[in-house]
Formats: C-alpha cells, structure tokens, sequence
C-alpha cells in the first residue's frame, strides 16, 4: 500500500530544491530495505499470536466474545459474536455493513476497552487521500531544518536527513502498525462507503499484508497485525477485492427482545413499562416510508431524553415535543404532527400486547 506517487514527488521536489540538490531521482539512490516494527526487548520480533498476551483468554471461545462485550454494555447476538470471534482468532480484518446507528462504530469501542487496546479511528470522507490516512512529510519542519543547516553551513549530508521519520507525521493507518503497550490496537476505519475506489485499491496491500509502503522509508510491516473493523453504511457498494480480504457481517435492525435489552443496558435507569413502550414505537416507526429510519443509537438517545423530562409513559404531546431525537429529516418530523402520532402509538401499544 504506497502513498501516491505525485503527492511524494512533489513534496520531495521542494524540499530537495531548497536543500541544493537534485530532484531527477528523489531522495534515496537505491530502494530501502523492508522494514519489520515492533521488536521484543530481547531483539526479535514481536509474537503473530494475540492468543498469549494477558486478558486475551477473555475471547477464546464464542460464549466469551458474547460475556467481553456485554461487559462494555454491547449487547451482541450469537452471530454477531461469532463473526467477531473468528476475526480475532484469524487475524482477519471485520467488515460490518447495515443502517446507521445499529452499532457498527461502537463494536470497536467495545472491543477496544473490553481488551484493554488502544482504539486508533479512520473518519473516511469524500476526498479522503493517501496523506491523509497514512502519512504526511513535516514540510515546515524540513523548511526550519534546512534553514538551519544553512545558517551553520552543514548541507552536506541534508537531503538524506530530511526524509526520515523524524519529519514524518503518522496518521491513523500507520499509527496502527506500530506496537503499542497494551498489545496491537483497534483500526477503526469508519464509513469506508464515504471514500472512492482508489482509496480501496490503496487499503488491498494493508489488509492482505498488513503492511504499507513509503517511497523514501521502504516498506513498513507490522510485527503484530492490528484488530481491523471496517464499517459501511451502503451509501454505495464497496468493492468485492476489499471485501474478499475480510470477514462480512451485516448488521440488522434488532429485533423487539434484542433492543429491549440493548436500551435495558444502556439506559438502566428508564422503567421497564417506559423502555418496552419506546422500542415498540421505534419498531413501529421504521415501518414507515421514512427519509431515514431511526437506529438504535436514536433509541437510546430518546429514552434518554424522556428521562431528563421525567416522562413515564408515552403520550402524543410527549412524542411530538421529542421528535427530533428520533428523526432527523423535517419532512419525516412533519409526517407524525397530529393524528399520525397517535396512531402509531396506539398501534405500537397494541403491538405490545402480542409481544
């Protein structure tokens, strides 16, 4: 996975030019060596294996996966926990797919602080570049560098310094191939959807590999992979190259009993009678032609609202004043003013009862 070659070039010419010297071939005369992170402190390399690090016989099994996450307050169903199981057991990256707001983004949380690792977050955005994501050369800090060397009249050996790690900015993806003290991090690379093809053509050699290539340093590996979650909200279909490299879940609406519990763990404090109206309403709710149906995260957020107003029981008026926790498109709040309102809570309140 190498950074753009127009990016690097570009960079290096600059700098090159204000240090004296020839921009024709770059930095360094012949390609570096491959480069393994993260060594032991008797001088190898770090262990493949999570399975013998402290804490990780927390997942050696599907049950446990299913115990580790609802410890963080992460209700996990059976196959969720398996797929979740076999990306740590495989050292295989997680593709987790489906509506906003069903928890993909906060899985990695939960697997984060459940194992006790560093959590190192990837926002993908249209426009996102390979700097961006993997590294950046310190310019200013090259500029202040050469000045420098100039005022003492010490270039000599300049170009070859400026390009070492010492002026490299790491960003997220590379930050997660260096060693961390609680053992390999959490890569969160959140709304892959957002980003473009070639985005996901530069991630192929990092999932397969875990590894990344710097023109001037040379090809990067991690000595431990990290734990990789990937996330998409299909805004638009990803590619089946990126996909093939990972392991694929896709992640659904609950059902009434899952999202009662999930709302159960996540706002312990609402009545039972108040929390089973709520998910049934939500759950009545996406039944409709909505712009954007509300997720779990919505849930929680509105019975989290109707316990600040010390709501203990549904009502039109109430469910009106509250909307915009659960809808976030004017044209849907418009939709249930009134009677619409009434009826789906009347209908939802019916649900209720066969439930």
């Amino acid at each position: 996975m190498g950074l753009s070659r127009p990016f690097w070039r570009a960079a290096q010419w600059r700098v090159a030019e204000a240090a004296g010297g020839s921009t024709g071939r770059g930095v360094t005369e012949k390609p570096p060596p491959l480069r393994q992170i993260g060594l032991d402190p008797r001088g190898g390399p770090l262990s493949d294996t999570r399975w013998n690090r402290e804490g990780e016989s927390a997942v050696e099994n599907i049950e446990a996966v299913e115990a580790l996450l609802s410890g963080q307050d992460y209700v996990a169903g059976r196959a969720l926990a398996t797929v979740v199981f076999l990306a740590l057991r495989l050292n295989r990256p997680l593709f987790l797919e489906g509506e906003p707001g069903t928890g993909k983004t906060e899985i990695a949380r939960a697997i984060a602080t459940g194992l006790g690792r560093r959590l190192i977050r990837l926002q993908c955005y249209e426009g996102l570049d390979v700097a961006q994501a993997l590294a950046e050369w310190n310019f200013a800090a090259q500029m202040i560098a050469i000045r420098s060397a100039e005022a003492s009249g010490q270039t000599g050996a300049l170009r070859q310094d400026l390009f070492t790690e010492e002026f490299l900015i790491e960003r997220p993806l590379l930050q997660a191939l260096r060693p961390q003290p609680g053992g390999p991090p959490v890569l969160l690379i959140d709304e892959i959807d957002r980003t473009d093809e070639p985005f996901e053509a530069f991630l192929l050699e990092a999932l397969s590999d875990f590894q990344v290539t710097i023109p001037e340093l040379g090809t990067i590996k991690a000595a431990e992979p990290p734990i990789v979650i990937l996330t998409s909200n299909r805004t638009r279909e990803v590619h089946e190259a990126l996909k093939r490299r990972c392991l694929y879940h896709w992640v659904d609406y609950p059902a009434f009993e899952r999202e009662l519990e999930i709302l159960q763990a996540r706002a312990p404090e609402a009545a039972e009678a108040l929390s089973r109206e709520v998910v049934a309403f939500v759950q009545r709710l996406r039944q409709e032609d909505l712009f954007k149906k509300p997720g779990v995260a919505e849930t929680i957020d509105w019975a989290k609202c109707l316990l600040a107003l010390d709501v203990i029981a549904l009502s039109p008026q109430v469910i009106a004043d509250t909307l915009g926790a659960i809808l976030k498109y004017q044209d849907d709040i418009a939709r249930l003013q009134g009677s619409e309102a009434t009826r789906l809570l009347n209908e939802a309140r019916a649900g209720l009862g066969a439930v």
